[in-house]
């Protein structure tokens, strides 16, 4: 099996939900494999959004990038809807002034669905992801 990145729209993937959304900067930015492009959020906290894959998939590597996110947490279901969530990954991330946070997470029972992604807290009022890629499989239709 050929592992892809799970988390472009090309793959099918889509952003189903996103707690904030500016027409520039729509959540879809996430997914569309462009480095220039990125979802912003408004100002306050905590913000999200859910990616479903519409495929069981077994993820073994997260690589996020944003810029001013403070804490980040990853939660995931394995459901035919996006229900049942249970905590995955949270991280503090570094604050890299004037570059993107590059966060690189190693995955351990990637099995999933859906993802949640949540944006806990920043380092200023307004916070903005750039990709998310899932290096991984999949494992089944749903």
């Amino acid at each position: 099996m050929r592992k892809v990145d799970l988390c472009l729209s090309s793959e099918g993937t889509e952003v189903i939900l996103a707690t904030s959304s500016d027409e520039k900067h729509p959540p879809e930015n996430i997914i569309d494999g462009n480095p220039e492009t990125f979802w912003t959020t408004t100002g306050i906290f905590p913000q999200e959004f859910i990616i479903c894959f519409h495929k069981h998939v077994r993820i073994e590597k997260l690589v996020i990038q944003s810029y001013f996110v403070r804490t980040l947490r990853i939660e995931k279901s394995t459901s035919k809807e996006p229900v049942d969530f249970e905590q995955w990954i949270e991280r503090d991330l570094v604050h890299t002034e004037g570059q993107l946070q590059n966060e690189e997470i190693m995955a351990r029972d990637g099995y999933a669905t859906y993802l949640r992604f949540i944006i806990v807290s920043a380092f200023d009022h307004f916070a903005s992801v750039h990709s998310v890629s899932a290096e991984g499989i999949a494992v089944s239709n749903l």
